[in-house]
C-alpha cells in the first residue's frame, strides 16, 4: 500500500530522517543456535597496551614466525608486544635518535596504503593514488601469502575516517576495491561505486576476497580466480554492522559487528559482537557480549583462541572458544 506525504520536510531534515530511518531497518540473517554462542565477556586475557593515553588496537596481526599480537593504535603507531610507552616516548633525557633506535618511528601520518617491515621502523608509504584519485579512506587490507599481492579498500572517495558516519547516513557509494602489486608498483581498481567497503579477506583456496559493506550490513565475494574472476556477488546478509574480516580456521570468516542494526541503547546490556560465517555464507557461530564492547575485528589463532580488537578499548581481548 502507498503512503502519501501530506507535507514536504526541507531537504536537509528529509535526509536526517531517511539517514535515521537507514540505521533503524533490520538486517536480515538466517537463525543461529543458541548453543552457537560464545559469551564474549568471558575474556582469558587482556593484552593492555603500556601507556595510559594508548587506545584503540583496532586491528590484530601475527608475523611468519607467529609472534604477536602486533597492532595499530589511535595514535598512528603499529606496537609489538614489547612497547613501553613511557621507554619509547622522546624526551630532553631520552632524545629521539635513542627511542627510534629501540622502538621504531611512528608512521608518517599520510593516507593510503602503507608498509611496516619485519624490524619495524618507519613505515614507508606505496599507493597514495589509484586511477589518478587521491585516496581518502584506506580501511580494510589482507595479503596474498603466495603471490605477495596486496588487497585494500578504501571506503569513499568523498569522505574521509573521520566522517565515517556521513559514508553510511548519505549511503555513499564511491567505494573502492583494490590491489596492489609489489613486483610492478601497480595499483589496480578491481571494482568502483561500492557502498562503504571496509575489511577484506581472502579465502583459504585464494579464489575470492570476502569484502565488508558496513552501510548495507553485507558481505561481498569478489572473485579473484577461476571463471567468475573479475565479478562480484553477495555473500551474505548479516544482523549489524560490519567492520573487519578475518579468515576462520575451518574456511570461513569471522566478522566482528560494531553493532547491531536493531540495537536500542536500553534493555539488557547484551548485544553481538562477531558472527563466524562459513564458506557459503551462513551464520554458524555468535559471540555475544556487553554493550560497551565495540570490537572492529576477531582473530582466530590455532588453539581456540580469539583475539579482539576495538578502536575503543585500551586492550586487545582475547576469548577461549
Amino acid at each position: 500500500m502507498a503512503i502519501r506525504a501530506r507535507a514536504k520536510l526541507p531537504p536537509a531534515l528529509l535526509i536526517s530522517c531517511l539517514a535515521v530511518l537507514s540505521l533503524l531497518l533490520p538486517c536480515t540473517a538466517r537463525p543461529v543456535r543458541e548453543t552457537a554462542t560464545i559469551d564474549g565477556s568471558r575474556t582469558s586475557q587482556h593484552l593492555n597496551l603500556r601507556g595510559s593515553l594508548l587506545r584503540g588496537p583496532e586491528s590484530v596481526a601475527f608475523d611468519g614466525a607467529g609472534a604477536g599480537p602486533y597492532s595499530g593504535v589511535s595514535d598512528g603507531r603499529v606496537l609489538n608486544p614489547g612497547y613501553s610507552a613511557k621507554a619509547c616516548t622522546a624526551s630532553r633525557i631520552q632524545p629521539a635518535e635513542l627511542t627510534e633506535s629501540k622502538c621504531g618511528r611512528p608512521a608518517l601520518p599520510l593516507r593510503g596504503l602503507m608498509r611496516v617491515g619485519p624490524g619495524g621502523g618507519e613505515a614507508k608509504v606505496l599507493v597514495t593514488e589509484a586511477d589518478g584519485v587521491p585516496l581518502r579512506f584506506t580501511n580494510g587490507v589482507d595479503v596474498d601469502q603466495v603471490t605477495g599481492k596486496v588487497f585494500f579498500t578504501d571506503s569513499s572517495m568523498n569522505y574521509q575516517r573521520s566522517q565515517h558516519e556521513k559514508v553510511t547516513a548519505t549511503g555513499d557509494s564511491t567505494g573502492r576495491l583494490m590491489k596492489f602489486d609489489p613486483r610492478t608498483n601497480r595499483v589496480t581498481v578491481l571494482q568502483a561505486g561500492i557502498t562503504y567497503p571496509n575489511g577484506l579477506a581472502i579465502s583459504a583456496d585464494r579464489t575470492h576476497l570476502v569484502v565488508a559493506l558496513t552501510g548495507p550490513c553485507k558481505l561481498m565475494r569478489y572473485w579473484i580466480k577461476g571463471p567468475k574472476a573479475g565479478t562480484s556477488e553477495p555473500l551474505a546478509n548479516l544482523p549489524g554492522y560490519p567492520d573487519n574480516v578475518r579468515a576462520d580456521v575451518n574456511d570461513g570468516f569471522w566478522v566482528a559487528l560494531h553493532r547491531e542494526k536493531m540495537e536500542l541503547p536500553f534493555g539488557p546490556d547484551n548485544h553481538m559482537l562477531a558472527v563466524r560465517i562459513n564458506a557459503d555464507g551462513q551464520v554458524v557461530q555468535v559471540m555475544r557480549g556487553p554493550k560497551s564492547v565495540r570490537p572492529t575485528e576477531v582473530v582466530e589463532r590455532e588453539g581456540g583462541k580469539l583475539y579482539m580488537g576495538s578502536v575503543e578499548l585500551p586492550y586487545i581481548a582475547v576469548v577461549n572458544l
